[in-house]
């Protein structure tokens, strides 16, 4: 089960993950830059498009604050691509198929749908600074207060 979730000034769990052009991200090779990094539970459901997409229309304003945005979620290369260019998102999908990110950072927890209890992913996102400390933290958000509230806190 997830460790106590991280919190504002908590450095930010480090990690190496497969992108969904199949090259590998670090995310201490984006130290000097600011990182939104969101949790989401699945490509193209209607929740995850609506963050995701939130995301993208916001990106100008995003790049602007000297950030980047990495969406994870369990899917895999192959999904994630079709994810993006369906959506024409213009940042980093990260796949995390034994979601060792998501319980690095605390979301990988116990979710329920139509009554049946599983294993997921919880929408979230992490503001990460530039010396990568984490600046603001949402566990349990909903797709579209994940990004405003990302932006307010760049």
């Amino acid at each position: 089960m997830a460790e106590a979730t991280l919190k504002v000034g908590d450095a930010a769990p480090d990690f190496s993950a497969t992108t969904d052009t199949g090259t590998t991200l670090r995310l201490s090779d984006l130290r000097g830059r600011r990182v939104v990094l969101y949790f989401y539970p699945k490509d193209d459901t209607p929740g995850c498009t609506t963050q995701s997409c939130g995301f993208r229309d916001a990106y100008p304003q995003i790049e602007e604050r000297n950030a980047v945005v990495l969406g994870v979620s369990p899917d895999g290369q192959k999904s994630h691509q079709k994810f993006k260019s369906k959506f024409n998102l213009p940042f980093t999908l990260l796949v995390d198929e034994d979601h060792a990110i998501a319980e690095a950072y605390g979301v990988w927890g116990e979710r329920s749908m139509y009554g049946k209890t599983y294993m997921g992913i919880i929408r979230s996102h992490f503001v990460i600074d530039e010396a990568g400390r984490i600046a603001d933290a949402q566990v349990k958000v909903s797709p579209t207060d994940s990004v405003e509230r990302a932006l307010a806190a760049l």
